[in-house]
């Protein structure tokens, strides 16, 4: 589950069709069902880093040594472990 609520997924979606219609980026034959399209991938997509994010936070919890979050270091290896994470998860 992700944990952007469906009300935010659902805004997420209008704007980033409204964003490629304006711009003149895409036609869509049915609105109804491009906004469906659009949610579910938005869904796919959050639930994904937050599998990424689950299992970068429990990498770095279990180092031998504690690492404060919030500290320099914790960023770097947050950003490196994400970094890894999403490449193992997308194969």
């Amino acid at each position: 589950m992700s944990r952007l609520s469906e009300s935010r997924i659902s805004h997420l979606a209008h704007l980033v069709l409204e964003s490629l219609s304006k711009a003149k980026l895409a036609e869509f034959p049915s609105d109804g069902r491009a906004l469906t399209e659009t949610k579910l991938i938005l869904q796919e997509f959050f639930h994904f880093e937050d599998q990424v994010d689950d299992a970068v936070r429990q990498k770095i919890a279990s180092l031998s040594r504690y690492v404060p979050p919030g500290s320099r270091e914790w960023d770097v290896l947050y950003r490196k472990y994400h970094e890894e994470e999403s490449r193992k998860h997308r194969r």
